[in-house]
């Protein structure tokens, strides 16, 4: 008698008797267990026994060795990924991909979904970093199965993601880290992947079979015996075909069914209850999804790459390159708003890696930009149709269209969401990849509805475009000609001057637009398992060329006046198209490129240099107003703008080491009509080679540098770098006091034959005691003065304190070198403090230098001191007349008593006067009270000094107020000088008064009948309890100028 008994399990015991007493004992030791004996041929006569001995232990120990072996099977399969641009046999690891996702368990309302799709750049960025927080229940992998705010844990997790944010990366990483011991080690003992498009099969199969990939199906039998103890991680449900009837009643894993029958038992949990599921979908398929998972389940949204899970994705993609090369291809995507928009969607970021690393592998410079934006898009869409839609039901060109006739509606209409009845009225095929949905409530009570919409607002636009380019010629060009509110471009008439019309929310269709006409574009493949290609009519391209032309020749009645951000918009589209021919024709229509106010982008500099490095000459480029230009773009950008005419720049911030790259910018005997730094400061050597730059320029508008120093040796550079060059305003300045500076700042200006110079200085130690000297004369005196000499003596005044050794010397030199200048017109001084010896040195210049018409000497706000004399010092020539003005300082909480007086004279009327007596007089009297002992003495001193005034014509005087006692001074003037014929007296607008008291003494004297006395000021209207000055009061409402009483007036006598 054969016997053929097959125990499957080792350790199995097989032992028999004699054939005359035929007894079969099998017996399992522990750990082991009889499955499927078969005797075959056999015929048992007697006791046939089959036991079997375990304890639970030993289970627990098989368990745990059938663990550890498929948990390396699971890491030797899932440790390596294949890319999209993979050759046969090329992977990596998943670890140098796999980045954390941003991932939240809340629902946004409809507002914050359509704040998501619609935000670009750093914006997009900051909402996601907002749905980060506690509020949105930010959550993470290692978190799927935690206890949740009641403390309950779910046995379902749903994880929704849009196509390309991550889900089968995802997938692929739990499993990967369960078997690694690095996630669930203590929660799961094993972690089944069922990919549901390798589902999508009518043949019957059961649960074990379907896992019994990696393990036996006896194994797969004792690993079911604890379902609490498992978890089936169910990947893209979303692709599995689903059958009409969804309700099985199919509880038995070891029954057979069809796939997907299986897998809707578990969602709904039928079979294995105790079992954990997490789910993986598109958001178009949760509706279905959440109808079938058993609740009470999680839900949870992969929302993509935050803000630094993109520049981390860098680092790991280019790791191998250095960090160099990551951090440059890392800003390079931040500057690109449409870029940094799109990096948010992990492929996307794949796409733009890769194409970054194509390009420093060949030796290009990342610098010259990256492809288009409309290229980007395209690959994006070509990899997701070559990868997700293999089984499309209808062809390309149809689905694409049908998408994009849902995406310029919702342009037209405005709107970045679409209820389920507008998405049926276009007939959206079933490309859910590029689609989104989401839940909203129109009652409080009602079941959520759901919304559809395209994963952001920059697909909307970009399928919107290729909607355009995919429908038949004649169709096509009167949508586009709509689009840019062109009804025939050639005609001259208004209605085909769209320059003026500009709509900028429309801008980015137009881009793409432009985009898709790019001839590399338009040859792209959308599917190579389809021959169909992205092929644009020259109609299309013709219309678009003639736009852009129109638009620039109109470039300046752009609508709203964004001029600046519609011609930075006019050069993306040039850029899109990618046409040198058509772009150096459209650079060439542009009288001036002036872009106005706007912050330039990384991404804008690129574009701005493709366009410009199409022209031999570029007549004229204005970015004096553009924001954010840095030394790199300055760099970028050298090549073209040293060939610009006239150039006009603003930057961020200059250094030493990007000071060659301005020089090589400027080029020779060009116009640099304008430029300015924020932050940075320029060496001696760096500045002085700046300085021979701009020697060579033909012209020199406003330019001013900011310095580390200016020494004697870099000011004279400075003022002879004007000999033979027209200068605006050419200025330096130290950005942090130095003692060894000559001055702090140095300014100097060379226009139609007249020079102008000024030096300035400031210290944060001390008051310099001549802060300012500001003159002008012919330009043929520039190389006449002693430029060293007069620097280093203004350096060593201001180095010391007040009076000093040689202080009277340095006086005198400084004096000499401002009358050794012929044809001296005018002087403009600053002082810490005009005190009585600084004021007697300012007259001495007008002896000195008799070409002067006009001088003047004033006191900064933040200066003065008790021994100030005056507060500014102001003297002019003019119609044969000699005008000296003298303004009185203001004392804390008081007014000067006399805080103006003005003569006017002939030219040789104060040779004889005594001006130092006069300064010290009305210094005592502006420091005092109103009444002190000595006032009168010091008042017929001051009447003295007038008096002396030889043809005294005019005299101007200012009073806090006017009262009795100012009244008789004033009337003594004109009987002291008889030459007087005009007398003018003004009080404080804000709280002085012409008092009555005045005003009646005035009204009852005699006066010179050849004089005219004009008194001007408040005046209070009440004839009883009128109004009265209280000087201590200054800057305490009511003023007196608010009172409705009092009224500005004008009186003569």
């Amino acid at each position: 008698m054969s016997q053929n008994v097959q125990p499957v399990q080792r350790g199995v015991e097989h032992q028999s008797s004699s054939t005359n007493s035929p007894n079969i004992s099998i017996t399992a030791q522990n750990g082991g267990r009889v499955s499927a004996v078969v005797l075959t041929q056999s015929t048992v006569h007697g006791d046939v026994n089959i036991t079997q001995n375990f304890s639970s232990t030993g289970s627990q120990i098989s368990v745990s060795q059938i663990s550890a072996e498929y948990k390396e099977f699971v890491v030797d399969r899932y440790k390596m990924v294949e890319e999209y641009n993979s050759s046969p046999g090329e992977y990596v690891l998943l670890d140098e991909r796999y980045v954390d996702l941003l991932m939240i368990q809340k629902h946004r309302d409809v507002k914050k979904r359509e704040q998501e799709l619609c935000s670009k750049g750093w914006r997009l960025q900051t909402v996601l970093n907002s749905r980060n927080r506690d509020e949105y229940r930010g959550t993470s992998i290692h978190q799927l199965f935690s206890p949740d705010d009641r403390g309950c844990v779910q046995n379902a997790v749903l994880l929704q993601a849009n196509s390309g944010t991550g889900k089968s990366f995802t997938a692929q990483k739990v499993m990967l880290d369960w078997a690694s011991g690095s996630l669930y080690t203590d929660k799961f003992d094993f972690v089944f992947h069922l990919k549901c498009k390798e589902l999508n099969v009518t043949e019957d199969t059961s649960l074990e079979e379907l896992l019994s990939g990696s393990i036996t199906p006896e194994q797969i039998t004792e690993v079911l015996r604890s379902p609490g103890r498992l978890l089936f991680l169910i990947d893209g449900f979303d692709e599995l075909r689903l059958p009409k009837m969804t309700c099985t009643s199919l509880t038995d894993p070891h029954k057979t069914a069809p796939p997907k029958d299986i897998l809707i038992a578990l969602l709904q949990g039928k079979m294995l209850p105790k079992s954990f599921v997490l789910v993986t979908s598109r958001s178009t398929a949760t509706p279905a999804l959440s109808k079938l998972l058993k609740p009470p389940y999680r839900f949870i949204e992969i929302l993509g790459f935050s803000e630094k899970g993109v520049e981390e994705y860098f680092q790991r993609f280019f790791k191998d390159e250095g960090g160099a090369l990551t951090r440059k291809a890392y800003e390079c995507v931040k500057a690109n708003q449409n870029l940094s928009t799109a990096c948010f969607i992990p492929v996307i970021c794949w796409i733009i890696c890769t194409y970054i690393k194509e390009r420093f592998q060949e030796g290009a410079d990342l610098t010259s930009g990256l492809e288009t934006t409309t290229s980007i898009y395209v690959h994006f869409v070509s990899t997701l149709l070559e990868n997700h839609c293999q089984d499309l039901s209808h062809p390309v060109h149809d689905l694409l269209k049908s998408l994009g006739q849902l995406a310029e509606r919702g342009m037209l209409e405005q709107k970045v969401l679409f209820d389920e009845t507008e998405e049926a009225d276009v007939n959206v095929p079933p490309l859910p990849m590029f689609l989104c949905k989401t839940p909203f409530r129109k009652r409080v009570h009602a079941r959520p509805k759901f919304m559809v919409g395209f994963v952001h607002l920059s697909f909307q636009e970009f399928f919107t475009a290729l909607y355009y380019v995919l429908l038949d010629e004649d169709e096509s060009l009167r949508n586009i000609r709509k689009l840019l509110d062109v009804t025939n471009l050639d005609k001259d008439d208004d209605a085909a001057a769209h320059g003026r019309n500009l709509n900028l929310q429309h801008c980015p269709v137009i881009r793409f637009l432009c985009g898709l006409c790019n001839e590399n574009v338009s040859a792209t493949c959308i599917m190579e398992t389809e021959t169909y290609s992205l092929s644009v009519s020259p109609s299309i391209q013709t219309l678009m060329k003639k736009w852009i032309l129109q638009v620039i020749a109109e470039s300046g009645q752009i609508r709203e006046g964004k001029v600046g951000k519609g011609i930075m918009f006019i050069l993306h589209c040039l850029y899109e198209l990618h046409e040198e021919d058509f772009v150096r024709k459209a650079m060439e229509a542009w009288e001036e490129i002036h872009l106005g106010i706007t912050f330039l982008s990384t991404t804008d500099c690129w574009v701005l240099f493709y366009c410009l490095q199409c022209c031999e000459q570029i007549r004229s480029l204005n970015l004096a107003c553009c924001l954010g230009i840095t030394a790199d773009m300055l760099r970028m950008l050298q090549p073209a703008l040293r060939r610009c005419e006239k150039l006009c720049l603003n930057m961020e911030e200059l250094t030493d080491a990007d000071a060659n790259d301005l020089v090589l910018a400027l080029g020779d005997g060009n116009n640099l009509r304008y430029f300015r730094q924020h932050k940075g400061a320029l060496s001696e050597q760096s500045v002085q080679s700046v300085l021979i730059a701009l020697s060579t320029q033909k012209t020199v508008g406003v330019v001013g540098f900011l310095v580390k120093n200016i020494s004697a040796e870099t000011a004279v550079l400075l003022i002879n770098s004007t000999q033979n060059t027209e200068v605006t305003d050419l200025n330096i300045k130290v950005k942090e006091a130095s003692d060894d500076s000559v001055c702090s700042y140095l300014g100097v200006s060379n226009r139609a034959g007249e020079f102008r110079v000024w030096i300035s200085t400031y210290s944060a130690e001390m008051k310099p005691s001549l802060s300012k000297v500001r003159f002008s004369c012919p330009h043929a005196e520039i190389s006449s003065i002693n430029w060293r000499g007069f620097l280093q003596t203004f350096h060593r005044i201001n180095s010391s304190a007040g009076i000093h050794e040689g202080c009277e010397e340095d006086l005198s030199s400084l004096l000499g070198v401002l009358a050794s200048v012929s044809g001296l017109k005018k002087v403009e001084l600053g002082f810490s403090s005009l005190t009585e010896r600084w004021a007697s040195w300012v007259l001495s210049i007008i002896q000195a230098c008799p070409t002067i018409h006009q001088l003047r000497a004033s006191v900064g706000k933040e200066h003065s001191s008790d021994d100030c004399v005056c507060s500014s010092l102001c003297m002019s020539k003019g119609d044969g007349d000699f005008t000296l003005t003298v303004y009185g300082t203001s004392r804390p909480q008081t007014d000067p008593s006399v805080s103006k007086i003005s003569l006017t004279c002939p030219p040789s009327g104060t040779s004889r006067t005594d001006w130092r007596g006069f300064f010290q007089t009305l210094h005592r009297i502006n420091s005092s009270a109103e009444a002190y002992e000595g006032c009168e003495e010091d008042l017929s001193s001051l009447l003295g000094v007038l008096a002396s005034v030889s043809g005294l014509k005019k005299v101007e005087l200012g009073f806090f107020s006017l009262t009795e006692r100012w009244a008789s001074w004033v009337l003594s003037i004109i009987q002291a000088c008889p030459t007087i014929h005009q007398l003018r007296v003004d009080t404080d607008m804000w709280n002085g008064l012409i008092l009555e008291e005045g005003v009646r003494l005035l009204e009852k004297s005699q006066k010179h009948p050849d004089c005219t006395l004009t008194v001007s000021g408040m005046r209070c209207q009440k004839p009883t309890d009128q109004c009265t000055v209280d000087p201590e009061r200054k800057f305490c409402p009511p003023l007196m100028m608010d009172l409705s009483c009092n009224q500005d007036v004008k009186l003569q006598f």
